[in-house]
């Protein structure tokens, strides 16, 4: 898929970052992430993501990531995989080349590695992992990775691939400012844990998706929601932010990491074999796991 195709792609409709399943000794356990990647081809995301933040992305190794890509890949049937990629410069950049040549469509550029950095060297750290690839890339700004709407524009003129913004800094003035800036260069990605619970505020700020974390274990729950969300109906996003999200909320809060964990929990408890997630995440606990079983329970009245 070229860049721009991936980009009308990403528009049209929700997205989703699938698990990464491991088995018994922590390895990636590729039988079941297939089934399981197959299973949500059939509940219409516009693209999946392989090995992003909810598929475990700072726990691989980076050898490890193009074998998930093309696995999802082989899985997905017709819809778009975008693959994760980030660490510092010269790794992202390895890591974009390998990822292509997996059969990824495209690219999150997840933040660099640990350390700030000014809007210079944010520029060069994008266009290098931009340049060293013809598929389309979208940039991640959240945590020590923010970029400035001038640097965004820079990079715009730069980088003919670079086809998305995705945001999980909140920071909604600043969302603003580069959708008004960048106008429809771009496809803009709601991007923060449980994206659901701020959809409404990016939908006005010119957001038209977002990636959905539960779509792993609800799909149609998720895709409900979505199409309320577009639709305008606000009583149906009410009713399923109290009767889902909010107390999936509650349950992803009570840990540092559940924003992973929860979801491979549910993985789980539909069918799937997801493994446990790896350090330095750990898992629910079995109190926990009775909360998620029964609010996926729950859920389904809904």
């Amino acid at each position: 898929m070229d860049p721009q195709g991936l980009k009308a792609a990403l528009g049209a409709g929700l997205l989703s970052f699938p698990v990464t399943a491991f088995d018994a000794a922590g390895a990636f356990a590729e039988a079941p992430y297939r089934s399981h990647i197959e299973w949500l081809s059939g509940f219409g995301a516009s693209a999946l993501f392989a090995a992003g933040g909810t598929g475990e992305f700072f726990s691989l190794a980076p050898s490890e990531v193009p074998s998930i890509v093309k696995a999802a890949k082989d899985a997905a049937g017709d819809t778009p995989i975008v693959s994760g990629c980030g660490y510092g410069t010269a790794m992202a950049v390895d890591l974009a080349k390998a990822v292509e040549a997996a059969g990824a469509d495209g690219i999150l550029l997840l933040p660099h590695y640990l350390i700030d950095a000014p809007q210079a060297g944010l520029f060069a750290h994008v266009k290098a992992v931009c340049d060293a690839v013809k598929i389309g890339v979208m940039v991640y700004n959240r945590d020590n990775a923010i970029l400035q709407a001038d640097t965004l524009m820079r990079l715009c003129e730069a980088c003919p691939n670079l086809v998305g913004f995705k945001d999980g800094s909140g920071e909604i003035g600043l969302v603003r400012q580069i959708t008004a800036t960048a106008g429809d260069r771009l496809t803009y990605l709601g991007g923060m844990p449980t994206a659901e619970l701020f959809a409404e505020a990016y939908l006005g700020a010119g957001f038209s998706t977002y990636s959905s974390a539960v779509f792993n274990f609800v799909p149609a729950l998720a895709q409900d929601f979505y199409k309320a969300l577009r639709g305008g109906d606000r009583a149906r996003c009410e009713a399923i932010l109290k009767g889902f999200f909010y107390p999936f909320m509650a349950i992803r809060n009570r840990q540092k990491g559940y924003a992973v964990s929860a979801i491979k929990a549910g993985v789980r408890q539909v069918g799937f074999e997801a493994g446990k997630v790896r350090p330095p995440l750990t898992d629910l606990t079995a109190e926990e796991e009775g909360m998620l079983a029964d609010l996926i329970e729950r859920a389904k009245t809904l």
